[in-house]
């Protein structure tokens, strides 16, 4: 039975908050310390890649979005361009891999704000809250969207000019008088450039949520416009605000102290007297996790709805609420599904199969966008063409335990494909000509 599309209720202003949400999360208040255990000084290069492969993987989206402004994504472009195996490979790693990154958001969210044996509550609290704003519509998800980002530039703002008082005011990395601390001088590449690539994997994923504009491609207005403008904004936004943050964290603290910070902004601010400014770092961390949040919520239900018209998953998650026009099924399946993570597993720092998927999900849409003819597209071939091998050479330095993980749960998402379709061609195959059971 054919589903009623979504409807188009996002503008630019709405898209770009959405993007900027999934970019801006909790990750910006601590991937920059195992950054700087990676690349040490190096770690300013190590960003610079990191923006290049996502500059290169966005325009590869944004151009594929003006095509196929539909729903899913990756998954939706990998299907029409390159088949259905690699559609699903994408939208498979999408959804599981993200489906643990909310529960490590929600987590984060409840680390900040609770003691420890309150966490795992207040995290299905915070998972039930957000998934009710999702529910209520995209528009109401874009509003609070819009709160959350503002109210977390605001925190990231305090963060840069305490930073930039203890990097010029004085105040050196260890504490001493010695004056700013040099982004660039000879121990730049004393890591080496796999440390330096390692680095680059880290900051990729932390500001890698632009997809998630794609991903709600029937619901922009005028999208063939609208999407890869919001793309861009997002995408340049947030790679200003990772570089304002990463060259004064870096600059403030040393790349030693950075590397051995377990709240890297809060020492930040510790580092130039605004003992005042650590709590609000802290809770400016859990409402960033609470956007990450909200937007992972919206993008894995909209590809699971894509994929659910495809026969790929269960029918069921293919409803489309009559009011709000959402996929209510989709988004509740996969709130049940970050709870019970939530409530059993402690995935904060377990989640490495993810940074897989998220590789592979741009791999795909980069090969996609290659197979366009020229009328479609809007940038050279070449920058796909980097964009993938930027995910290659990024999945290469992934630790071996995140690329067994990845492995595995491609292999699962193979096994049930094969076996959903065998069950689906029987049960055809036993069905009266006339369809009635």
């Amino acid at each position: 039975m054919d589903q009623p599309a979504l409807a188009r209720r996002l503008g630019l202003r709405q898209a770009v908050a959405i993007g900027l949400a999934a970019m801006i999360g909790a990750g910006v208040f601590a991937v920059f310390a195992p950054a700087a255990q990676s690349a040490g000084a190096g770690l300013m290069l190590g960003l610079a890649i990191a923006a290049f492969v996502a500059f290169a993987n966005a325009s590869s989206t944004a151009q594929l979005a003006a095509r196929y402004p539909e729903s899913g994504g990756a998954y939706r472009y990998g299907r029409e361009r390159l088949g259905e195996w690699p559609g699903f490979f994408a939208g498979w790693s999408f959804v599981i891999g993200k489906t643990a990154s909310c529960a490590a958001m929600a987590m984060t969210f409840a680390a900040y704000l609770a003691p420890p044996e309150w966490q795992r509550p207040l995290a299905v609290v915070a998972v039930v809250a957000i998934t009710g704003v999702d529910l209520r519509g995209i528009t109401r998800t874009a509003r609070v969207a819009t709160v959350i980002v503002i109210g977390v530039l605001g925190v990231l703002a305090l963060v840069v000019a305490a930073g930039a008082t203890a990097w010029f005011g004085g105040a050196s990395a260890e504490g001493s008088s010695s004056g700013a601390v040099p982004l660039l001088d000879s121990t730049l590449l004393d890591h080496g450039w796999l440390g330096i690539l390692q680095s680059a994997g880290l900051l990729f994923f932390a500001f890698a949520g632009y997809a998630r504009v794609a991903t709600l491609g029937e619901e922009v207005r005028d999208p063939s416009r609208t999407i890869p403008r919001a793309i861009g904004i997002a995408l340049g936004v947030a790679v200003l605000v990772y570089v304002a943050v990463g060259a004064t964290a870096l600059g403030a603290l040393g790349p030693d102290r950075l590397a051995a910070s377990v709240a890297p902004l809060v020492d930040v601010v510790e580092a130039a007297g605004w003992h005042w400014a650590a709590p609000v770092v802290s809770i400016g961390a859990a409402v960033a996790a609470l956007g990450a949040l909200l937007a992972l919520i919206a993008g894995i239900g909209r590809t699971a709805l894509a994929m659910a018209r495809d026969d790929e998953l269960p029918a069921r998650l293919a409803r489309v609420h009559p009011r709000f026009q959402v996929p209510h099924i989709a988004e509740i399946a996969v709130a049940l599904a970050v709870i019970a993570l939530v409530v059993t597993v402690d995935l904060r720092g377990a989640i490495g199969f993810s940074s897989f998927g998220v590789l592979l999900y741009y791999l795909v849409a980069n090969a996609a966008a290659m197979s366009q003819p020229r009328p479609e597209r809007r940038v050279p071939r070449a920058l796909s063409a980097a964009g993938a091998i930027g995910c290659l050479v990024l999945v290469a330095t992934l630790p071996l335990p995140s690329i067994v993980a990845g492995v595995v749960v491609l292999a699962v998402g193979a096994a049930y494909r094969l076996i959903s379709r065998a069950v689906r061609a029987r049960r055809a195959q036993h069905r009266p000509p006339d369809g009635r059971a």
